[in-house]
């Protein structure tokens, strides 16, 4: 399977895209997209490698699946797109960091902008199914993660 990431990303990657579980996972994932509703979109499964160069990445949160409903996932962890509101782990992220730097909580939940900072938010599983949390665990996403 071809994976559009940013090349910076691609010596450190290429041999996980060319494993047996990774041709069995990318299977599973195009089924499961054909049959169910499944996020996020296609096109953003891999978005948390396209905001910085592996060289600029200066810190990594790791987050574990998705936000599984409508609208909500956009590829990065804990991240949702502008105007969907924001789900209690991004609540408490946001006032953590309220608490901890005092920079206001912001209107936007839409994390690109930490990302293109050098944050790779990246989830241990990639992909889930609509409405359910977890769905796509112990699928092969565990192995490319680690």
């Amino acid at each position: 399977m071809k994976v559009d990431i940013h090349q910076s990303w691609k010596p450190f990657l290429e041999e996980e895209f060319n494993q047996p579980y990774f041709s069995s996972l990318t299977g599973f994932v195009r089924e499961e997209y054909s049959r169910h509703t499944c996020y996020p979109k296609g096109s953003r499964i891999f978005a948390a490698f396209d905001h910085s160069a592996y060289e600029q990445t200066k810190v990594v949160i790791l987050g574990q699946d998705p936000y599984h409903g409508p609208g909500q996932a956009n590829g990065l962890c804990f991240s949702v797109r502008d105007g969907i509101t924001h789900p209690p782990s991004l609540v408490n992220i946001f006032k953590e960091v309220e608490q901890d730097v005092g920079h206001p909580y912001p209107k936007s939940g839409n994390l690109e902008r930490w990302a293109d900072q050098g944050i790779l938010l990246l989830n241990a599983i990639l992909t889930v199914r609509a409405g359910e949390a977890g769905s796509h665990q112990n699928k092969g996403w565990e192995q490319f993660t680690d």
